[in-house]
């Protein structure tokens, strides 16, 4: 034992969960190291006896042979005493007083588990249930750390015989495998009708399969909430589905068996396999075939699909059936939470689903899928939720202990400790009593499993969003009042690992402004502390208030009274004979005498008019519709922008005025949608590439930051990132976070962050 040596590591990341015990153990094995290791509540505990070269050795196989799933973050080293340990053992779980492990997301089945799932002689042979140490629920089923049984929604299920002693052998993928079932002592699947009435059948799995193609719709219970399911190809059940959920024309997602599967519908380009094959499984958006069998209804007036293929045992069972494709979207009606109980389901999709296909593995917190999209070669967050979700995005200092509440729509909240920034799953648009419900029950269950008890709450300017009500309401709390736009610029920052000032071009729909106007179209000084205003769209009446939002028409008819007065009556425009005029006289009543028309510089609301003028939509079903559209419009080509120009002074005002009265020529001289959308894209890219020019000539800034919902448009964000590193500027745009406010938590906190700070 003289050339023994001991010593303690103390493991943080995700190491809970996916499978790094028995890797530890087995590890181990392979040196001939003796000693034990133990779930914490802080990540995971390895004592060491050994020869030293061995322990080196061992070591370095930790960060080079880990699991799939396992990311270590640090390895702390303490020396201990050497006490002749016989052997390497795993030790029961141990709680602390701090716990600060991170949890594993929610992961798709792997490769082992579906060829067990789809092999006859197997005992789990289409267990819809299967998982082990590399694959399955995490988060939505996890209570409390440590990451063991009892803290899990699987604590009421007893293993049998058979799953015990492959939990309890070092050498099996199933050793200490929390989720860990087969259909003798698992959980199972059952189908009913609407009414609750359980319809009886031998494999209901292959029942529903055969119900959905009937044409009917079902609502289908997975790992992070119920989807609503129906078959691709079939018009009328997407049709009714459309109706019953009251979705209008918002994409459907699609889930197909295979990458060939979605090749029938969707171009799959190179970079796009490795997306829709991660262990993630997003929803990934691809451009449409011309020629292809999905139902039109899927996607109205847009060139995309949104595809993923399937990440639990249940879907692979489902698509087995010969589908090309099944709809696979949110289980909720449109504005609210997805269901993820049993009960509230049957309540809530009754009236949508024909029949329910459930079973008794409860959803602790809900998820839904993540959306991702690839532009200028880089994959960008749509949505970060089911799959990414809590892995923290790792920051460039310490933070301290931040709650930030997040905005309006597309809410995500986000708790930091150290240098961690845990966002949460999408939460989604709070403007309902039970999506404020599932807000405030997500921020009391990441505290809980992150063990973080917030000293500063961050949340948005504006008084009337329930996120700054919740916040406001807390008591005993330092509380920071972050400006919406400053906070998307920070975001950018932020997951950038960038410090000092920047230009900030912060372009979106809606933001409560410093001035108590609808921002939207800023140009920015930023850095983590505050913000300059250096430029902006000038502002124009939203006749109408939020009305204008969802018509679009209205911002047409304001922009072009800003342009050409009461004289935009005699312009000869499809769209002033497409409205009544009489509506056309009360929107200019109200923007006249700024009654119920409140201020704003929004880009978003710009991208509104111009699509409401070139005759591409006056009403949308869905927010963002109508920019969307424009965007889908676009062809390529053209090197002719619109007119622009911006006052000068302290703060710069862009003038819309000209290019509305570009747009407006077009129109009337017949010239088609497609080109004017170019145009206008182009024009934007031109102007904002100017102004960033001419700020650095004032400032010597020379890092431009992009941030904000309308940075979702692939034109616009392609044109600007390469117009700028022509010009020599350094860009940073989002990849690890939303563009859009499911971003802007991120920024909220680490602008709290500096407040305190200075």
């Amino acid at each position: 034992m003289n050339n023994h040596t001991a010593k303690r590591l103390e493991v943080e990341g995700i190491v809970q969960g996916v499978g790094f015990r028995p890797f530890v153990y087995r590890l181990a094995g392979e040196h001939g190291i003796r000693g034990e290791v133990a779930n914490t509540s802080s990540g995971v505990t390895i004592l060491l006896e050994g020869i030293e070269k061995d322990i080196e050795a061992f070591e370095k196989g930790l960060y080079e042979k880990a699991p799939p799933l396992a990311r270590i973050t640090s390895v702390s080293e303490y020396p201990e005493r050497v006490t002749g340990r016989s052997a390497f053992s795993i030790k029961k779980s141990r709680g602390t007083e701090e716990k600060s492990t991170l949890i594993s997301p929610d992961v798709c089945i792997c490769e082992d588990c579906l060829d067990e799932l789809l092999d006859p002689s197997d005992r789990r042979y289409r267990y819809p249930f299967i998982n082990c140490t590399n694959c399955g629920p995490r988060y939505t089923i996890i209570d409390d750390v440590p990451y063991d049984r009892p803290h899990t929604s699987m604590k009421s299920f007893r293993m049998c015989r058979e799953c015990q002693a492959e939990y309890d052998d070092p050498g099996n993928r199933r050793f200490h495998a929390q989720p860990n079932a087969c259909a003798q002592c698992g959980p199972r699947v059952t189908l009913h009708d609407s009414r609750r009435k359980k319809i009886t059948s031998k494999d209901p799995i292959r029942k529903a399969a055969l119900l959905l193609r009937e044409g009917h719709i079902l609502a289908i219970k997975g790992i992070g909430g119920f989807h609503l399911a129906a078959d691709a190809e079939n018009d009328q059940a997407v049709l009714r589905l459309r109706k019953r959920k009251h979705r209008g024309e918002k994409p459907l997602a699609l889930m197909s068996l295979t990458t060939d599967d979605i090749r029938r519908y969707a171009i799959v380009e190179e970079a796009d396999e490795p997306l829709l094959t991660s262990h993630q499984r997003p929803i990934v958006l691809l451009e449409k075939r011309e020629f292809h069998p999905i139902s039109e209804q899927v996607a109205p007036r847009n060139r995309t699909f949104g595809a993923m293929l399937p990440y639990t045992p249940l879907h692979y069972l489902l698509l087995h059936c010969g589908f090309t494709a099944l709809v696979m979207t949110s289980g909720n009606m449109s504005e609210e939470p997805i269901a993820i109980d049993n009960d509230d389901a049957f309540l809530r999709l009754s009236g949508i689903a024909d029949y329910f296909l459930i079973h008794d593995r409860d959803i602790y917190l809900r998820s839904d899928d993540s959306i991702v999209r690839r532009s200028d070669g880089v994959t960008r967050f749509i949505r970060r939720s089911r799959g990414y979700v809590p892995t923290p995005v790792f920051l460039k200092q310490d933070m301290g202990r931040i709650l930030a509440c997040g905005a309006e729509l597309k809410n995500t909240i986000c708790l930091t400790r150290e240098n961690k920034a845990f966002l949460s799953q999408h939460i989604g648009d709070l403007e309902n009593l039970e999506a404020y419900d599932f807000f405030c029950s997500t921020i009391e269950h990441m505290k809980r499993i992150l063990h973080i008890e917030p000293e500063i709450l961050a949340h948005d300017g504006h008084p009337d969003y329930l996120s700054t009500r919740y916040a406001l309401e807390q008591q005993g709390i330092e509380k920071v009042q972050v400006q919406h736009h400053h906070a998307h610029i920070v975001s950018c920052m932020a997951e950038n690992l960038l410090e000092g000032p920047v230009i900030g071009l912060s372009l979106d729909g809606t933001g409560f402004g410093s001035d108590g106007a609808v921002w939207g179209g800023e140009v920015l000084l930023a850095d983590h502390h505050c913000f300059t205003r250096k430029a902006h769209l000038d502002y124009v009446p939203m006749p109408g208030g939020e009305a204008a939002i969802k018509e679009p028409w209205r911002m047409a008819i304001s922009y072009l009274y800003n342009a050409f007065g009461h004289a935009f009556k005699d312009l000869d425009l499809p769209l002033l004979t497409q409205i009544e005029g009489h509506k056309i006289e009360v929107m200019v009543e109200m923007i006249s005498k700024g009654i119920n028309a409140p201020n704003t510089s929004s880009l978003g609301r710009l991208f509104d008019g111009v699509a409401a003028l070139a005759g591409i939509r006056n009403h949308v079903h869905y927010e963002g519709q109508a920019a969307i559209e424009l965007e889908m419009t676009a062809e390529n080509g053209t090197e002719k922008p619109y007119d622009y120009e911006w006052t000068r002074g302290e703060v710069q005002k862009i003038l819309t005025a000209p290019i509305i009265a570009g747009v407006a020529r077009d129109m009337e001289n017949g010239v088609r949608p497609s080109l004017i959308s170019a145009r206008f894209h182009l024009t934007l890219i031109r102007l904002f590439k100017e102004l960033c020019e001419e700020t650095r000539a004032e400032t010597g800034l020379n890092r431009v930051a992009l941030s904000g919902g309308v940075f979702q448009n692939a034109i616009l964000l392609t044109g600007l990132i390469h117009g700028l590193k022509e010009s020599n500027f350094q860009v940073f745009s989002h990849q690890l976070v939303p563009t859009n406010d499911g971003g802007i938590s991120l920024g909220q906190a680490v602008v709290a962050a500096a407040v305190a700070r200075k």
